[in-house]
């Protein structure tokens, strides 16, 4: 427990958290303290299966109707895929949409899904499971969201697309209430703040149409939907999930997906083990993060996971590669913006929501948007028109479309496991069988951060010290993510005030980078540390970006 902290006593995280900063974020058109200038069609802010997919197809569109369009993607990386993260199992259909000329073959996958498994675990044995029909994966493809990211970027570039890499958008430029482009964040910055002997000043990039695909818990689409006050039926709710690349000794025949142990019965998740090569494997864990032990720690349980026969037999002799992680939406249907367009803009793929929790699958959604996304763009610049009357023309296409028929079939199974693992597992499995009829109406669920949660001695993972062979620290991980953050930047993080040692001790165990410790019962922070994770954004201080390509350098995620 933290120091301080009796067992038994209870906290709201919302209480210790401070607000989005929007007089920071949102910015009028011409307000001092930007460096150069750039002038665009539409400015696509991050280069994910989204963004890229948007401005494939735009380019696509100009080409067939002899229009030039100028378009340009903005990414934080230092370069494409440094920052993606995912399981990841592909349904290949936009793919298919993009590139009908390309067989599969030719596509960036690594191999399609053979055999698959679903197991619940206990302490040291694995149930096997029939597969759930949401889960079944024949047709899709396991890859690398890092290969696919950088296949992407690749096409989108020979089409005459321009790809920014090492800019990250920190800020919304406003006309009035129309979107008008973005400002990026200073580099070269000292610590305190002040110019260094790099410092850059930010740049404007102003356009038509802004699009806005940020990834999971993106700071601008998070500022553009307060801003507007566009709200949805049920606050979005997140999950983390931590993941490494294994090279093996022993090959992994088939997809495993895992239930139960090492989680509490209250708390929401599971785990992958995927096959890229005979004997390349990547793993992880994924928790939904209104789970209410205080001092559970996804990073420790998925180490200890690690220890069970079914993953120890693959691992045992190996050696682990990489590591990540990253938050995923799980809010689904019920949880979409009521609407992703307005003046100048739009909202894609994981900004957004579209993420289907019972068939753990999000790129072809976010793919799919950013296609949608281009079509409406595209009729408004030839119109002369992006208004926000003109734009909805892509919620139209989104709601109209297999993303929102899929995630209304599922709309409630993730909600359903508010109630724990069991009686949430009973349901879902009656949803399955009614198609998502059952139980009617929709399950109501509170924001993480205004989930209680509860100080006891829980999972921690001091209880298990890692021997740096199967099992790792979180410093260890951390530089197995690449991350090259220099020591001497600004802290990135927005903290709250007063943070008492139990909401500290909260923060440590969040974080599965140990950018949060808790020292003579104060907070310490280490923000070079940070994996851009954004588990902390959503249940205590707050992520901004930092200067262009610090962060992860990932290369098989």
């Amino acid at each position: 427990m933290a120091e301080g902290a009796e067992s038994g006593e209870r906290f709201v995280p919302a209480q210790y958290q401070p607000p989005l900063p929007l007089d920071r974020l949102i910015l009028q058109e011409g307000a001092p303290g930007a460096g150069d200038r750039m002038e665009l069609d539409v400015l696509i802010v991050g280069a994910g299966p989204a963004g890229l997919a948007c401005a494939i197809e735009l380019a696509n569109l100009a080409q067939r109707r002899g229009t030039e369009i100028n378009v340009g993607v903005l990414e934080k990386a230092e370069a494409l895929g440094e920052h993606s993260l995912s399981g990841a199992i592909v349904n290949p259909r936009p793919f298919r949409e993009l590139f009908p000329d390309l067989p599969d073959a030719e596509l960036p996958f690594r191999r399609p899904v053979g055999k698959e498994a679903v197991y619940v675990l206990t302490p040291g044995s694995a149930l096997r499971l029939p597969t759930p029909p949401t889960m079944h994966n024949r047709g899709n493809y396991v890859a690398s969201l890092c290969e696919i990211v950088r296949w992407l970027g690749a096409k989108a570039e020979a089409l005459g697309v321009n790809v920014f890499t090492g800019f990250p958008a920190a800020h919304l430029l406003a006309e009035g209430r129309r979107v008008v482009g973005v400002r990026t964040a200073a580099s070269g910055l000292n610590r305190d703040g002040t110019p260094g002997s790099s410092f850059q000043a930010p740049n404007d990039l102003s356009a038509r149409v802004v699009a806005l695909a940020e990834g999971t818990r993106g700071l601008l689409a998070q500022a553009w939907l307060e801003w507007e006050r566009v709200s949805s039926p049920n606050p979005q709710i997140f999950a983390l999930g931590v993941k490494e690349i294994w090279e093996t000794k022993q090959p992994l025949d088939r997809v495993v997906h895992t239930l139960g142990w090492p989680l509490p019965n209250d708390a929401f998740g599971g785990s992958f083990m995927y096959p890229l090569e005979p004997n390349l494997v990547a793993l992880g864990l994924v928790v939904g993060l209104d789970y209410r032990d205080a001092a559970l720690d996804v990073h420790g349980a998925f180490q200890r996971m690690k220890l069970h026969p079914l993953f120890r037999r693959v691992l045992e002799g190996g050696e682990m590669l990489e590591w990540g992680a990253k938050t995923i939406p799980e809010g689904g249907f019920y949880a979409l913006p009521e609407r992703r367009s307005g003046d100048g803009v739009v909202l894609l793929g994981d900004a957004a929501g579209f993420v289907d929790v019972p068939s753990l699958k999000g790129i072809h959604y976010a793919m799919q948007s950013g296609i949608f996304a281009a079509r409406a763009i595209f009729q408004a610049l030839t119109s002369g028109d992006a208004s926000a009357a003109r734009l909805a023309e892509y919620d139209r296409l989104v709601n109209s479309s297999y993303i929102a028929h899929d995630l209304h079939r599922t709309r409630n199974m993730r909600l359903a496991f508010k109630d724990g693992f069991y009686l949430g597992g009973l349901k879902a499995a009656l949803m399955t069988v009614t198609g998502g009829r059952f139980p009617g109406g929709k399950i109501t669920v509170e924001a993480d951060a205004n989930v209680e949660r509860r100080v006891t001695a829980g999972l921690r993972p001091g209880s298990m010290v890692p021997d740096g062979k199967l099992t790792f620290s979180k410093v260890d991980a951390v530089f197995k993510s690449g991350n090259a953050t220099r020591d001497t930047i600004p802290t990135h993080l927005v903290i709250g005030r007063d943070v008492p040692p139990e909401v500290a001790a909260f923060y440590s165990h969040v974080c599965p980078a140990g950018v949060y410790e808790v020292g003579e019962g104060r907070l310490r922070v280490n923000a070079p540390n940070c994996v851009d994770c954004k588990a902390t954004d959503v249940l205590g201080p707050r992520w901004t970006p930092r200067e262009g390509g610090s962060g992860t350098k990932y290369k098989r995620m």
